[in-house]
């Protein structure tokens, strides 16, 4: 097992992380961006995975947050704005009227302090963090750490812990776009998810939860029993159009488990979260203004898996709280695991 380091811009700096089997991840200091992971295919074929930039500076300010750790919290607060303790709180309003991932001084602009380590079958990254209230304009000042482990198994374990001093609101994720065909030769058309929900939360225009939960039931959603992607993307179902023919919608996960297959690769990929769901987007926004790794980017290209807790909990009643009680911990762990079939 072996972990290298490489600066790549100014303050920044790249660290590779290779286990016994030749899996290798790479992380940037900034953001804590996953840019790289290298999965072997049926052949023993390592390839790549995630989406990434061919030219690092384009992860500053990146419109698609490719790779990156994503706080205070993941995904949209409507009108910038929630009332905690009696207090309303405004927010940076990064996206229209509304609050995404953070913001613009999100986790996802920050130089992370990183420590590797090494251990018996395994290697990682702890990745830390002080912002102040001033900073964000979140309630409370918070100590964040991140731990990227990479086993022999050919998992990559990521925990999120986190404390403030006072409560505030806060849900984590990472929003890696995952492409199991390798170095991006397919589109997400023929990868083929298993989950069990039952329900998901339904959009408005702007993508902002309605605070209805609607039923998967004869719908694109039902996964299941198994589905391809292409059936959620030539699909009438009024969601799925809002989200531009595709997905962008948090799900309930039942019993925390996510199944991917593409079977041209062989590839397969299996999610375990203690976190009560996930955020499925399907890269409805990509097209080929940006330049990846391997080639230009287009629609369907990744596949993000964002698990999580729903700020729709803000505004509405019947959703997973994001709430976290002054000096209470904060430990989620999400677990991504390669094999070949």
């Amino acid at each position: 097992m072996e972990i290298t380091t490489k600066e790549v811009s100014n303050s920044w700096t790249k660290y590779d992380l290779t286990n016994d089997h030749g899996m290798k991840l790479s992380v940037l200091n900034y953001g804590g961006i996953i840019t790289e992971l290298l999965v072997p295919d049926q052949e023993g074929t390592l390839e790549n995975v995630v989406l990434g930039y061919r030219n690092v500076e384009d992860y500053k300010k990146d419109p698609n947050y490719f790779g990156a750790i994503i706080g205070r919290v993941a995904g949209r607060i409507e009108g910038s704005s929630f009332t905690l303790k009696g207090q309303t709180y405004d927010l940076d309003a990064n996206e229209g009227p509304n609050h995404l991932h953070g913001g613009a001084n999100g986790f996802h602009q920050k130089i992370w302090d990183v420590t590797p380590f090494e251990s018996e079958n395994q290697i990682g990254l702890t990745l830390s963090l002080n912002v102040s209230k001033e900073e964000d304009e979140y309630p409370g000042n918070l100590d964040v750490t991140v731990t990227y482990t990479l086993t022999n198994e050919n998992e990559l374990v990521v925990d999120y812990q986190a404390e403030s001093d006072e409560t505030t609101v806060l849900t984590l994720t990472n929003h890696s776009y995952f492409n199991l065909s390798g170095n991006y030769k397919r589109t997400l058309h023929n990868h083929h998810l298993t989950f069990n929900s039952s329900r998901f939360v339904e959009l408005d225009d702007k993508l902002i939860p309605t605070g209805k939960w609607l039923d998967v039931d004869d719908t694109p959603f039902d996964f299941r029993e198994g589905k391809d992607l292409v059936e959620g993307m030539v699909t009438p179902h009024p969601q799925n159009k809002i989200a531009k023919d595709g997905f962008d919608h948090y799900f309930i996960l039942e019993d925390g488990q996510v199944h991917v297959e593409e079977p041209t690769s062989g590839r397969t990929l299996d999610i375990t979260t203690d976190q009560p769901g996930m955020v499925m987007y399907t890269s409805n926004n990509l097209d080929d203004s940006f330049l990846l790794a391997e080639r230009s980017a287009e629609k369907y290209l990744g596949l993000c898996m964002e698990t999580q807790s729903s700020p729709a909990s803000l505004h509405h009643e019947g959703f997973p709280s994001i709430v976290l009680n002054g000096n209470e911990p904060y430990h989620k762990r999400t677990t991504f695991s390669f094999k070949t079939q």
